[in-house]
């Protein structure tokens, strides 16, 4: 798999990477198996870009990555988050330095390292100036602790406040044909600052696969129709109807679906670094062959007719906030 830079300050990645959340949480039950040698497998097909969070799995999925990607430390990129925190049932953002320092160490432990490559505040905390946040990040950097620093759905203001203080690496946020509100403010401030953009749910959560038919297919603890109405009944058949023409588009290409989102979010920029998250070979081996799609200026053209910015149906969340996904 050819490679990408992200940033200015010197990090390549594969051109895709993996999210791993689904490992640990979110999309069913987990299946540990499975995911281990799904991890294996992506270390053949040359991805050496993973995605995992403190959060993810109440520290599983750190664990997970640690055992499993021991072998390949020397050849890989682990990016792990820190700032979102359960308790009682209630998710808060915790950017406070202390804060920032401790959840450093809980990380280098659970993925058996001595330092981390790419670490992210998951969320911006309203109620802690960037610029402290950031400042203990940047120590971490001059302890040997972290090599680079990035963000999850922050700002364009936020994100530039934050470069003064620290090079910015990677900023992280949805990004996928029915999510391009990023295009607006900040994807512009960002190629302003030299900073790379990791996106994630580059499928749309699935839906954009072309798999999911109905929303009665949601297994118990599928987090996807407790957290977003574009999977309302009502919306979901709207959106579908988009689907199935970019499915169309896809056919006559002799390629997925999948393949067809994940081959326009690369055509977006070579400073674009999707991290389709899977926990099945299967899926991973069908992502990775996105990599060699090449879509013409007419094909773009005709993708941005059938599926034009903002043509979900629903908003992304009900609360219209992040929440940790």
């Amino acid at each position: 798999m050819e490679k990408r830079k992200l940033g200015s300050q010197g990090l390549v990645v594969s051109t895709m990477g993996l999210g791993c959340m689904g490992m640990s949480q979110a999309y069913g039950a987990p299946d540990e198996a499975e995911s281990v040698a799904t991890l294996h497998r992506a270390i053949e097909l040359g991805i050496d870009f993973f995605d995992t969070a403190d959060v993810y799995g109440n520290h599983h999925n750190e664990e997970l990555l640690g055992k499993t990607l021991k072998p390949y430390r020397d050849r890989i990129v682990i990016a792990t988050k820190f700032g979102n925190v359960f308790s009682g049932g209630k998710r808060s953002v915790n950017g406070r330095p202390e804060y920032v320092r401790s959840a450093c160490e809980g990380s280098l432990r659970r993925l058996g390292v001595d330092h981390i490559d790419l670490y992210y505040q998951h969320r911006v905390d309203p109620n802690v100036p960037i610029e402290e946040t950031v400042g203990a990040m940047a120590d971490l950097v001059r302890q040997g602790k972290v090599r680079y620093l990035g963000l999850s759905e922050a700002s364009a203001a936020t994100i530039r406040r934050a470069h003064k203080v620290h090079p910015i690496t990677a900023v992280q946020s949805e990004y996928s044909l029915w999510t391009r509100d990023y295009e607006d403010d900040v994807i512009p401030a960002l190629r302003e600052l030299g900073i790379g953009f990791v996106p994630f749910s580059p499928l749309g959560r699935g839906m954009l696969s072309a798999t999911i038919r109905s929303v009665d297919e949601f297994g118990e603890g599928d987090m996807r129709t407790r957290i977003s109405p574009r999977f309302e009944r009502e919306n979901f058949a709207r959106n579908l109807r988009v689907v199935d023409r970019l499915k169309e588009i896809a056919g006559e290409k002799k390629i997925t679906p999948s393949q067809l989102a994940l081959a326009w979010v690369l055509a977006q920029g070579d400073d674009i670094v999707p991290i389709p998250g899977t926990k099945r070979r299967k899926y991973l081996e069908e992502n990775a062959a996105a990599a060699q799609v090449k879509l013409s200026r007419s094909d773009l053209a005709r993708i941005e007719e059938v599926a034009p910015k903002g043509f979900a149906a629903g908003a992304r969340y009900y609360d219209m906030r992040p929440v940790n996904i």
